[in-house]
């Protein structure tokens, strides 16, 4: 990782609440292992957003990297204030990777902010023309950036119905896990859509990995703003390190029995 000064080449809304920027970073793309991997983005130099804005990677071709964002409140909005041209400090990147699983069909699941790294794995998976399937969840169809495409294995549910499955994304999950051969579980959204799948795909053993979001303040460990907790039988009471993992370092991917959302 390092920090890198960077230039903003494109920063469009692309849904509603939704934006993606590209950024032109030759060393942090030359850095880059793959989807999983993260930037802490510096908003301004002045004390108004003293910390960092953690960012999944959605991209990286050449020397460009992209990110997709929404907005939640008064640092999401000047990111989204900002124009091609306009330089920003970023650090990364960040973060370990999603791990295939050999002679599997991975069944990608995202939602809400989590939609980047579902994207950028997906992009891979169709560059080596493998056999999987993406599924994205939304409140309505404004939310979504993607049309519902089943016979290209591309998925949608939005909350009220107005385009793809009603509902959230826990009907057609199981629907896709009882019918593709040896499926795997690839997931990144909000705590209640990752809190149900752990407890679905728990129970079918079926091989999952989750992309945890998380605040963060610095993204290497030191402050310990990202902590979650450790799923270990084995754990110590007098042991932080076994009772708790540090989502900037430890992840922010995981294998599903690593951690837990109580």
């Amino acid at each position: 990782m390092t920090f890198e000064d960077v230039t903003i080449e494109n920063n469009d809304k692309i849904a509603s609440g939704l934006w993606k920027m590209k950024i032109h970073a030759p060393l942090i793309a030359s850095m880059y292992k793959g989807a999983g991997q993260f930037i802490q983005i510096q908003l301004n130099k002045n004390w108004r957003h003293p910390l960092r804005r953690p960012m999944s990677i959605a991209g990286v071709t050449n020397n460009t990297l992209s990110i997709i964002y929404k907005i939640f409140g008064s640092g999401t909005t000047v990111l989204s204030q900002k124009v091609p041209g306009d330089k920003i400090n970023i650090l990364g990147p960040l973060g370990n990777i999603f791990k295939l699983y050999p002679n599997h069909s991975h069944i990608l699941v995202g939602g809400g902010a989590g939609l980047a790294p579902i994207i950028n794995q997906w992009n891979q998976f169709n560059e080596n023309n493998k056999n999987n399937y993406l599924l994205i969840g939304a409140k309505t169809r404004g939310e979504h950036i993607l049309s519902h495409d089943p016979q290209n294995h591309i998925y949608l549910t939005t909350n009220d119905g107005s385009i793809g499955t009603l509902g959230t994304v826990m009907k057609t999950l199981k629907e896709l896990c009882n019918s593709v051969d040896n499926p795997a579980v690839i997931a990144c959204g909000p705590k209640p859509m990752l809190t149900s799948i752990q407890s679905y795909v728990s129970n079918k053993s079926i091989p999952t990995q989750m992309a945890v979001e998380s605040y963060m303040g610095c993204g290497v460990g030191i402050c310990q703003g990202c902590v979650i907790s450790r799923k270990n039988n084995k754990e110590k009471t007098h042991s932080y390190h076994e009772k708790y993992s540090l989502v900037c370092i430890d992840g922010p991917v995981y294998n599903v029995g690593e951690i837990t959302f109580d």
